[in-house]
């Protein structure tokens, strides 16, 4: 007979196990407390604190922060004829360009977010906003104290819990805020909601890096020698104390190659595990190429040139651009628009990072393209100047003409100048065929002419060309 709950039954049981869309979890919020339960392979404790103790951690957050925060950020606004421009008198042009709030520039406030983003997997920040629900600040939010939930309708809500560190702009310790009122930048995570963090995913490569950094300062701390083994032919009442007396008179790097006195049978014997038997500097580079493959940054860019080169490293920087920088720019750019432009504002502005200062190359490979783009019309000299950081030029002196190669035509106009020059020869026929007509006129009226040898293809006055005798002459009234 089956045995069925009156919690369901049967579907009960189902529906517990293959649950709908629930609230956002983050197994990785308030990591402190996660990984005092939960210690790397290596046995070393990993926190977002603690991994940034790690130089090559601590280079690849502050390469990627520095490099979102050093970004050209702009608000821009559709024209009516499909162009864009920048739209400078939106309040939020101001925020995201200049000031966010009157305590940070927007540099810092990227570059903030950007840091709990790579730490944590998640940014938050405080939207402050007017009587008319404009957006007048923007203020970070720590991610390790902020918790992602739905309510008894499934909405969305946050609840974040302040510390004395946290500007006033909330009163109480724990504050419930609407999605309204928060700009979230959700990193990679299996909801779509909430992102999980980088460091807590690798842990243990981290954890590594850590305990191989750790046992090198103790190596080296120990005057770069090995352990060993003090042997007695006898029974030691106090072990302890003899290790202890030791190791005062002879450990440390202080100690290192002190002449050891032993007695009542003493021997030493060092334990011969020398860091190269151990692989302890391929252990540190490799750990090094681990975290940077974490964060996809290139390993020269974190001090590592063995495979680097003049040839291959700008390639890498263009690499770094669109496959690294390129999807967090993305996650900004959406997350913004998301929830700082209103529903009628998405259709008209929109907001994008400028990258051209990264993609530009070398100075040859720019002037080279820049000749092409002005060449084939597509970019005037102020367009060029632009980009340069130049002083425009006026336009009465030509700086907005966009120029055209005359050696290029289109296609359906390729026999334009041969249809000109059959024009011209039938005009010529025409002459020749009434020249002993236009002779003997020019003899009747010559005296009531200025006549001058044609020199040109042209005459000088508005009026025809004429015959005196076999030679062509301009004939204008006097």
């Amino acid at each position: 007979m089956p045995i069925l709950r009156k919690s369901g039954g049967f579907m009960g049981i189902l529906s517990g196990l293959f649950r709908s869309r629930d609230k956002p979890k983050n197994s990785t919020s308030g990591s402190s407390y996660r990984f005092f339960y939960g210690q790397s392979s290596a046995g070393k404790c990993v926190t977002e604190r603690s991994a940034m103790q790690m130089t090559a951690v601590y280079a690849c957050v502050r390469i990627l922060s520095e490099a979102v925060a050093g970004l050209p950020l702009h608000l821009y606004r559709y024209n009516s004829d499909g162009s864009k421009e920048k739209a400078l008198e939106h309040p939020l042009y101001f925020l995201l360009h200049d000031e966010p709030n009157p305590e940070m520039t927007s540099f810092a406030f990227r570059e903030t977010l950007m840091t709990h983003l790579l730490l944590w997997g998640n940014a938050y920040a405080q939207i402050i906003r007017n009587g008319k629900g404009d957006v007048v600040a923007l203020y970070p939010l720590m991610p390790n104290r902020m918790a992602v939930d739905r309510d008894k309708n499934g909405n969305l809500y946050y609840q974040y819990n302040t510390s004395s560190d946290d500007a006033r702009t909330m009163k109480g310790a724990t504050v419930r805020l609407s999605p309204y009122e928060v700009l979230h930048i959700a990193g990679l995570g299996f909801d779509g909601l909430v992102g999980y963090s980088p460091i807590a995913m690798a842990k243990n490569a981290i954890g590594l890096a850590i305990a191989a950094e750790e046992y090198g300062s103790k190596f080296y701390a120990n005057g770069a020698s090995p352990s060993g083994v003090l042997e007695h032919p006898g029974t030691l009442k106090d072990p302890s104390k003899v290790r202890d007396s030791w190791n005062a008179a002879f450990a440390g790097s202080g100690n290192s190659h002190r002449v050891a006195v032993l007695e009542e049978g003493l021997k030493y014997t060092p334990i011969s595990i020398s860091p190269n038997e151990a692989q302890f500097l391929e252990t540190r580079k490799f750990q090094i190429d681990e975290i940077a493959r974490i964060f996809r940054v290139p390993p020269h860019m974190v001090g590592d040139l063995e495979k680097s080169s003049f040839s291959n490293i700008e390639q890498q920087s263009l690499e770094f651009v669109k496959y690294t920088l390129e999807p967090w720019i993305v996650r900004w750019e959406q997350s913004i628009s998301r929830s700082l432009l209103s529903r009628n504002e998405k259709s008209s502005y929109f907001v994008k990072f400028n990258v051209d200062g990264l993609l530009r190359g070398d100075y040859a490979s720019r002037m080279s393209g820049y000749a092409t783009a002005r060449q084939n019309g597509w970019m005037s000299a102020n367009d060029i100047r632009e980009l340069e950081n130049l002083d425009r030029i006026p336009t009465k002196k030509g700086g907005d003409l966009y120029l055209v190669n005359g050696n290029m035509l289109p296609l359906n106009n390729a026999g334009a100048f041969a249809n000109i020059n059959n024009k011209e020869e039938e005009n010529e026929e025409i002459l020749e065929m009434d020249k002993s007509d236009r002779e003997q006129y020019d003899r009747e009226n010559f005296d009531s002419y200025n006549c001058i040898k044609r020199t040109q293809n042209s005459c000088c006055c508005n009026s025809w060309q004429g015959y005196v005798g076999r030679r062509k002459f301009c004939c204008c009234r006097k």
